[in-house]
């Protein structure tokens, strides 16, 4: 495409992916300046202003594989989601793939959307997955669009209010109707990142087609050979409720259960390889005690689940196992210390389209302790992982079914587990224990088991030996030459190599190797490539993935970065191995670093491998002066040093020979350095001269690959060996003599040597060292790319984030402000209501006041009608006893009763003195009731107002309480936090 072109496009054909048919995928986007920087990985055209990204096809439309099949989608994992996004509706079109109408219609939709919808975008990184809209606040799914079913892709014009605006059409239900999606963004410059993720999906699978197509093998005979990885976990009641993963030796790889636990077994099963076959059910997980156990002596557990893992690659069975019945008796019974046992576990699988079940039968060792034992280094709790391989045999073709209910495709030729496959191979035949001359299988490295047991006096001189040498760690003990050269007890390797390596005090190496491990070394491939061939006899080292090659690898690729002029070499990995059987990684990587370094073993390495040269002519020059005859046979035959004795310089006899020969060695070299090899080799040598003497140059070789190591599998052959290397007296002197000869030597071959071959071997020299060189700038060049892109995509997060917080800062700004106007407001009111229950309380207090006079006044009036009262009555009596008295006549005396009160008169008197009498008498009885009356209403006055006044407490004691309470209600604490959220908030501002 030029500079000035529109639209371009890019084919993908169909003979590469055969799920795909010829209908071309077209994606159109103007990126202009906005191409995020991760996008300049190869072509001029990505510099130009209009951008064409990506074109990849689409699936049938039937949506099935060739296979007649579905086609499942894949999971989206490299997914990239945008968020903040508008989706403004869709819309049916007629041509799809026109620019002009999609332009239109995202006009059309943009100016017409009523209720835009947020949603967040997720654009897959295959052109398998799907794009997805999500939810912004759940994330759950609002719709998907496969990638193959998208036809076009568009975004507005610069200039235009359709600018932040992108869409895409994708074909509807049968490819007969098409619909345009328009999206909104709220960052206009996110619109070319998105349509540059859609290109970069796309360019993926058109690359990956097109690798799968060249790379594509034809069938082998293993076409029919199905792996699968089985692991089994081990889980124990905790006494908290939950079961946690059991513990696992690192060094035995044997499960530390504890005895009357409930226990859990969970088998993970995965396939790892061939045509993926459906696991249906599992209808039986079994469980014995012991190895090689039959049928019948295994044990049904009770299943609790099954099913697929989450991710979808693994099928999970679990059993609940409870130890305590009488079946599980003996892996329910503490182990002697340093033993073990074996269990079997069976899982019984139903595999779809095979026609019978398949075993899978795990022999893993396990011991039994204590429930109150507790967990130290070195353990770890990693699965046990065994891998099966399932041979089946095609006995039906789908087309060939009669039913569909006949499923049965395979039928099982054999299932064989990796250590079968191990075991079979050492085992093929007789010779292979043997050293005769038809035995040609190797022995692996990494074989032998070296015991623990020590007799109590050696363990004792070397606790006294120790006890010593800490209190003065610069100066060894006298006695330690002699006691190593005995060999190191086991159970102290560890510790004591790190002393003799001068390691006792690196806890900056330490530091340094957890920051090299998180480096990328340029030798990756060929780390990844050796773990898998270190050590593939031990069990610590032969699981892919397990403790011991992840550590493994962790030390080579940290020694790797470390060391820039050497890096990593094959071989080093057999000499870490070793090493991190007696320690923790970090110190292992600690060791390894003295013994290249400080003990020269990176010397040989070095320089075209000159050194280790030298190390050659020195021994064979100890040969000739040790061993003539054998010497003289292999210069008859032409064997040379450099032929059979590189391994053992420059893995320090660690990659072919038995383990309790090898730590034999290592303590020899930490404690009296690299010139042992030397007395070993000799004493290796002079011990097999016999049988060496008889052999041809081919013969000697393969005696020295297979014989010679098997030999030393015997504790005893071992011994001897290593007591002949430490009685070989071999002098510095005499190899810095050897090692003189050798480069006087090398300096008369160059002046011996023309001119002109002594420079084009300089000059291949130098075309290797300039070749290295452009290598590590390419590295270099290659490593500054990815640092710019990876600095540019911090630089978009930080722009992104900076945003992000602006606008945060922003809303905190505007919620400040709302509160402090929220705080006057509250201040306001609260001004208000202090000034009303003041006046409430006044208005009260007055009342009070008022009544409490009126009170009184009642009360004094009250007393005084009182009084007036009395003295009225006490008056009246006295006048009718005055005139009761005063009456002298039997007949006026009657008139009174015995109380002294007149009694009305049973007989009439005299007219006018009866008339008088009476209205005398009707005064008084007026003025005594108008008396009662006012006394009457006096007290009922008195009691209104007492009314009255509790009336009046009443409410005033309810104002009080509303005054009181006024002073701790929400408002107030509302009132104080907002005062104390504005200081805070005024304090960070200044």
């Amino acid at each position: 495409m030029d500079d000035k072109g529109s639209v371009g496009k890019i084919s993908v054909s169909s003979d590469s992916v055969s799920t795909l048919n010829s209908e071309d995928f077209v994606l159109v986007s103007r990126l202009g300046d906005e191409t995020p920087s991760s996008t300049n990985n190869g072509s001029d055209d990505e510099k130009t202003g209009l951008k064409v990204r990506m074109v990849g096809c689409r699936y049938g439309p039937d949506e099935s594989s060739s296979d007649g099949s579905p086609v499942s989608p894949i999971p989206d994992e490299d997914s990239v989601v945008f968020s903040q996004l508008t989706y403004l509706g869709c819309a049916s079109v007629n041509a799809p793939r026109s620019e002009v109408e999609a332009l239109r219609m995202m006009s059309i939709l943009r100016g017409q959307c009523q209720v835009p919808l947020d949603v967040t975008l997720s654009v897959p990184g295959v052109s398998e997955g799907t794009v997805r809209l999500l939810d912004p606040n759940t994330s759950t799914e609002i719709a998907n669009y496969p990638i193959y079913k998208i036809l076009f892709c568009v975004r507005g014009h610069d200039g235009t209010t359709e600018s932040d605006c992108f869409a895409f059409t994708e074909s509807h239900y049968n490819a007969e109707i098409f619909r345009i999606h328009v999206f909104r963004c709220q960052i206009r410059e996110a619109v070319s990142r998105i349509l540059y993720s859609f290109a970069t999906a796309f360019r993926r699978s058109a690359k990956k087609a097109l690798l799968s197509s060249q790379q594509a093998a034809p069938l082998t005979p293993d076409s029919d050979l199905f792996t699968f990885t089985v692991s089994l976990e081990i889980k124990e009641d905790d006494g908290k409720g939950t079961f946690s993963a059991v513990a696992k030796d690192k060094d035995k790889q044997s499960f530390k259960l504890r005895a009357g636990m409930d226990k859990k077994i969970v088998i993970y099963v995965q396939q790892t390889s061939n045509k993926e076959l459906a696991i249906e059910r599992c209808f039986g997980l079994l469980l014995s005690p012991g190895k090689n156990v039959k049928n019948s002596d295994m044990h049904l557990l009770d299943l609790e689940s099954m099913g697929k893992s989450s991710d979808g690659k693994s099928y999970i069975i679990t059993g609940s196992w409870n130890p305590n019945t009488p079946q599980f008796q003996a892996v329910n019974e503490e182990t002697p210390k340093d033993k073990f046992m074996y269990m079997t576990t069976a899982v019984d699988l139903v595999i779809t389209e095979v026609e019978e079940p398949v075993r899978f039968l795990l022999e893993t060792r396990v011991r039994v302790c204590s429930p109150n034992d507790r967990l130290f280094w070195p353990f770890s709790k990693r699965n046990y992982t065994e891998t099966f391989y399932l041979k089946l045999r095609q006995v039906c073709d789908r087309k060939e079914r009669k039913s569909p209910a006949s499923d049965t495709l395979y039928e099982v030729v054999s299932l064989e587990s990796e250590t079968e496959r191990e075991k079979r191979k050492t085992t093929a035949s007789p010779g292979i224990l043997s050293t005769g001359p038809d035995n040609d299988e190797p022995l692996l490295s990494g074989s032998g088991d070296v015991s623990k047991e020590c007799a109590e006096k050696i363990l004792e001189t070397w606790g006294d030996l120790l006890s010593k040498w800490h209190m003065n760690l610069s100066v060894r003990p006298r006695q330690l030459p002699a006691l190593v050269r005995s060999g190191i007890p086991e159970a102290l390797r560890g510790e004591v190599w790190q002393l003799l390596a001068g390691c006792h005090n690196n806890d900056h190496q330490v530091e340094e190797y957890r920051t090299l491990i998180t480096k990328e070394s340029p030798q990756d491939s060929a780390i990844t490539r050796d773990i898998n061939r270190t050590f593939p006899a031990h069990d610590y080292f032969k699981d892919t993935g397990g403790d011991g090659q992840d550590s493994l690898y962790k030390i080579c690729k940290a020694y790797s970065v470390y060391d820039e002029e050497i890096g990593y070499c094959q071989g080093q990995s057999f000499l870490a191995a070793v090493l991190l059987l007696h320690m923790p990684e970090e110190q292992a990587f600690s060791v390894l670093v003295k013994i290249m370094f400080d003990y020269g073993l990176r010397d040989l390495f070095k320089q075209n491998f000159e050194d280790l040269h030298c190390k050659f002519f020195q021994l064979e020059r100890l040969m000739q002066e040790y061993i003539p005859d054998l010497y003289n046979h292999f210069l008859n035959v032409g064997l040379e040093a450099h032929m059979y004795a590189s391994q053992w310089f420059l893995t320090l006899f660690t990659a072919k020979f038995p383990l309790y020969m090898v730590f034999h060695i290592i303590d020899l070299l930490l404690c009296e350095g690299i010139s042992v090899i030397f007395n070993v080799a000799l004493a290796l040598l002079k011990t097999s001269k016999d049988d060496l003497i008889q052999t041809d140059f081919e013969g000697a070789l393969k005696f020295f690959r297979v014989p010679v190591p098997k030999r030393y599998r015997s504790e005893e052959n071992a011994k001897k060996l290593m007591e002949l290397a430490c009685s070989m007296k071999i002098s510095q002197k005499k190899l810095k003599k050897f090692e003189k000869e050798y480069h006087t030597i090398r300096e008369q071959q160059e002046q011996q040597e023309a001119p002109i071959e002594r420079y084009e071997r300089e000059n291949r020299r130098l075309q290797e060292a300039n070749m290295r060189l452009e290598q590590e700038n390419d590295d270099l060049a290659h490593e500054l790319v990815s640092s710019k892109i990876a600095l540019r995509k911090d630089l978009d997060n930080a722009e992104e984030k900076a945003d992000a917080l602006n606008k945060e800062l922003l809303l905190t700004k505007q919620k400040l402000v709302d509160s402090e106007d929220e705080k006057r407001r509250l201040e306001e009111e609260s001004a208000q209501l202090k000034e009303m229950c003041r006046r409430e309380l006044d208005k009260s207090e007055s009342e009070i006041k008022k009544n409490g006079s009126i009170i009184g006044e009642y009360k004094q009036i009250c007393s005084q009608l009182s009084e007036r009262l009395e003295k009225q009555q006490t008056a009246n009596r006295g006048e009718l006893e005055k005139i009761r008295v005063s009456t002298c006549c039997e007949k006026c005396s009657s008139l009174f009763n015995k109380e002294g009160r007149v009694r009305a008169a049973v007989t009439s008197a005299p007219a006018g003195g009866a008339e008088e009498t009476d209205e005398e008498k009707e005064g008084l009885k007026n003025q005594l009731r108008e008396m009662e009356l006012e006394l009457a209403q006096t007290k009922l006055q008195l009691v209104e107002a007492e009314c009255k006044i509790q009336d009046l407490e009443h409410h005033l004691g309810l104002a009080l309480n509303e005054v009181q309470a006024a002073k701790k209600t929400w408002f107030n604490r509302t009132l104080s936090s907002i005062k104390t959220v504005t200081g805070t908030q005024g304090k960070e501002t200044t």
